[in-house]
């Protein structure tokens, strides 16, 4: 199928997803227009490299500063917080961006218990103030991210959008919730196109080193002993990263071809895969048995994700394809490559 190249902006672009999206976009000869705010929330030097695998150089921690990338001629990143209106609206004003993906934001949920304000800011002010960019300048379609955190401790399996999610059990999930309520608004006032991309359990190479899937590896690999949340009896929809990048390009694209102005979709594997069983995954690609804390569960944690992902596969063809064996193969062979260890 030809593609007519467009003009994106992707916020989060030293990002997880957000580096991986901005790349495929740029490889089929798309311009993007990135920003994010470089946080410490975790090493800065992982999102630095990621910046750095797209051509963009060190002096993007200078704020404000546009820096056209060394590799993609057609890749300009900004260093800019969400919450700084002013900012974000003149980026807006400087390039005719076509369409918006809204990947930055504060994420994690342990940490959202003991630094609330920082999930209001990016989360809630970071997120209007993007709705009122899109409404004043006119975007063609808003994707952004939820998270399956809205669903809560539900036991009904899987979680469909069609679920209540009324009762979130942590702030950040409370932030994401806010984010879908708050589009459905500006569509029916103003009629802005918006699809909103409930993920489950991302993961891959370049991935957030927060994630069980990275800590498990780094404690393993380091001989240091692995947390084990509520004795292992947990389950996620883990779900590979390419598997997430085409689903979020397919909703880019063919937006316009659906009616409705506000959708909400799940994305993830279909497949819940229990922890002790994940675990046994990484210690085979490894060749090492972890050393294991069985711990009580965590305050704001979930039980069990599984993704309804009928919609997508419906209205966008959606077919996630990488097993967890694979997918973590991938992530581990780019994890000893990345940090430079022989297992």
């Amino acid at each position: 199928m030809n593609h007519t190249p467009q003009t994106m902006l992707v916020t989060g672009t030293a990002g997880f997803i957000g580096y991986h999206l901005a790349k495929r976009l740029l490889e089929r000869g798309d311009t993007v227009i990135g920003i994010d705010n470089i946080n410490d929330y975790y090493e800065i030097n992982l999102k630095l490299d990621r910046l750095a695998d797209t051509g963009i150089s060190k002096e993007c921690l200078e704020w404000h500063k546009p820096i056209v990338s060394e590799v993609y001629s057609k890749y300009t990143f900004v260093r800019i917080n969400l919450e700084d209106r002013n900012e974000l609206f003149q980026l807006f004003k400087n390039y005719k961006v076509d369409k918006v993906c809204n990947l930055a934001a504060q994420a994690g949920v342990r940490f959202s218990i003991e630094n609330p304000y920082t999930y209001i800011d990016s989360n809630i002010v970071g997120f209007i103030n993007i709705l009122e960019a899109c409404r004043h300048y006119k975007i063609q379609h808003l994707v952004y991210a939820s998270s399956s955190s809205v669903y809560g401790n539900s036991l009904k399996m899987p979680l469909s959008t069609n679920d209540n999610v009324d009762y979130p059990i942590s702030l950040y999930a409370a932030t994401k919730r806010s984010n879908e309520l708050m589009s459905h608004t500006y569509s029916h006032l103003f009629g802005i196109p918006t699809t909103g991309l409930r993920f489950f359990t991302v993961y891959g190479p370049w991935g957030r080193p927060d994630m069980a899937y990275y800590l498990f590896t780094k404690a393993i690999v380091e001989g240091e002993t692995i947390k084990v949340f509520n004795n292992g009896d947990l389950s996620r929809d883990f779900t590979y990263i390419n598997d997430i990048i085409d689903g979020v390009i397919n909703v880019i694209d063919n937006q316009n071809e659906k009616s409705e102005l506000y959708k909400l979709y799940n994305i993830g594997n279909s497949e819940p895969v229990k922890l002790l069983e994940f675990i046994r995954t990484i210690e085979k690609e490894l060749g090492t048995i972890a050393k294991k804390e069985y711990l009580p569960m965590q305050p704001g944690d979930v039980y069990k994700t599984y993704a309804d992902v009928e919609g997508l596969k419906e209205d966008f063809d959606y077919e996630p394809n990488t097993s967890i064996s694979d997918g973590l193969n991938k992530f581990i062979n780019w994890y000893k490559e990345y940090y430079k260890y022989k297992c």
